[in-house]
C-alpha cells in the first residue's frame, strides 16, 4: 500500500508498506481523508509532539475511512462502516487509566505517533477507537472529529458561561474552531486576533463580533473600543511565546487564559508574576481529546459546527511533505489529504 513513512527530521518519504496485519479486535480501515496537523509538522521539524515518535512511522492521526476488515472479536463495527478514529489508545490499567484521567496513560497507543496512522492507503486500529460517523458527515469532516474533540476538551476547562466575553488568538483551524465552539458556549461577545486577512474575513463568517489585525492595529485599544471591558477568557491557538505573553495581557480580572497552541518543548516563557497575581488569572492548558469524540462528532453531524470553511482542497500523498516544509501553504487554511488520490 501507499504510504508517507516519517524517517526523521525533514525527511518524509511516500513509499510502499505491508499491509496492516489484524488483530482478533482490529478494525482495517481504507483511509479516505487524513488531516495535517500542527503536531505532524511539529515532528517534521524534530520537535515531540503529544507522544514521542520513533521512526520510522507512517504519521497522520485525523483519519476518516471504510472499514473493509474486522477481526473475529470485534462487535461495535462491520464492514462497509463509514467510521472515524481517535487516535489515543488508552491501556486501561496504569494509575492514570484507573483514576479517571486516562488521557495521561503510561502506556498509551497513539496512532500516527507511536504506531502507524491515517497518511496511508489503509490502516488498522483496534475497535476501541472507531467511530460510526453520522449520516450527514463526510469522510473529510470525519476526518476534522479529532481536532474538535481536542478542542471540545479546552473549551471545557475554559469554563465560558453566558455573557462572557472570549478572545481568541490565532485564526487557522482551530482558532475558528474555538470561536464557534465559544460563541455555542454562551460567549457575548468573540473577538478573533488574526494577521492574514482571508482568515479574519472567515472569522467574521463564523460568528467573530470583531477580527484584529496585531500588525497594524493597536489590539488593546481595538477591544476596548470594540466594547470588550472585561475580557473573560483567552484562547491562544497560535503555539508561540510572545502570543502567550498578549494572551495574559488582554485576560480582564479573573479570567481563563488558555494555551492551547502548542510550542516546541524547549520554549520558556517569560511572565510577569505580579500581573498573574493582580488580576487573579488562571493559566492553564489542554492535552489531546479525553472522552470528547462522541460529542464532537454530533456536533458535527448536526451542521452546528462548521469545519469545512477553513479547509484547503484535498491532496494526495505526494503533496504532503512539501505541506509539512513551507509555512506559506499553511497559512491557506486546512489540508487534507486523500491516499488513494
Amino acid at each position: 500500500m501507499k504510504s508517507a513513512v516519517f524517517y526523521g527530521r525533514h525527511d518524509l518519504r511516500v513509499e510502499e508498506s505491508p499491509m496492516p496485519q489484524l488483530g482478533p479486535q482490529d478494525v482495517l480501515i481504507q483511509v479516505k481523508a487524513c488531516g495535517v496537523c500542527g503536531t505532524d509538522v511539529h515532528i517534521y521539524e524534530g520537535d515531540k509532539g503529544a507522544a514521542q515518535v520513533t521512526p520510522p512511522t507512517i504519521l497522520g492521526h485525523e483519519f476518516s475511512g471504510l472499514v473493509v476488515q474486522v477481526g473475529e472479536q470485534v462487535t461495535n463495527c462491520q464492514v462497509g462502516d463509514r467510521v472515524c478514529v481517535d487516535p489515543n489508545c488508552y491501556c486501561g490499567s496504569c494509575a492514570p487509566c484507573r483514576n479517571g484521567t486516562a488521557h495521561f496513560c503510561e502506556h498509551m497507543t497513539g496512532y500516527g505517533t507511536t504506531v502507524n496512522g491515517g497518511f496511508a492507503e489503509y490502516c488498522a486500529v483496534n475497535q476501541r477507537q472507531v467511530y460510526k460517523l453520522g449520516e450527514n458527515t463526510t469522510y473529510a469532516q470525519g476526518a476534522m472529529t479529532e481536532p474538535v474533540a481536542c478542542c471540545l476538551h479546552g473549551i471545557d476547562l475554559c469554563h465560558i458561561q453566558p455573557g462572557h466575553q472570549v478572545v481568541v488568538i490565532g485564526g487557522g483551524m482551530i482558532g475558528l474552531l474555538m470561536l464557534q465552539l465559544a460563541r455555542q458556549a454562551g460567549a457575548a461577545k468573540v473577538a478573533l486576533i488574526e494577521p492574514v486577512a482571508a482568515k479574519r474575513e472567515t472569522g467574521l463568517q463564523l460568528g467573530a463580533d470583531v477580527c484584529i489585525d496585531p500588525v497594524n492595529e493597536d489590539v488593546a485599544e481595538r477591544l476596548a473600543r470594540e466594547g470588550f471591558s472585561w475580557v473573560n477568557t483567552v484562547i491562544e491557538c497560535v503555539g508561540r511565546t510572545e502570543t502567550i505573553q498578549q494572551a495574559i495581557q488582554i485576560a480582564g480580572p479573573k479570567a481563563v487564559v488558555m494555551m492551547f497552541g502548542l510550542t516546541k518543548p524547549d520554549d520558556e516563557l517569560p511572565i510577569k508574576p505580579f500581573e498573574v497575581f493582580q488580576k487573579e488569572l488562571e493559566i492553564t492548558a489542554s492535552f489531546i481529546n479525553p472522552y470528547t469524540q462522541a460529542r464532537a462528532l454530533a456536533l458535527i453531524d448536526s451542521g452546528r459546527l462548521d469545519v469545512s470553511s477553513m479547509v484547503c482542497p484535498p491532496c494526495g500523498l505526494d503533496r504532503l511533505e512539501a505541506i509539512l516544509a513551507d509555512p506559506q501553504l499553511r497559512t491557506r487554511g486546512k489540508y487534507i489529504i486523500c491516499p488513494e488520490m
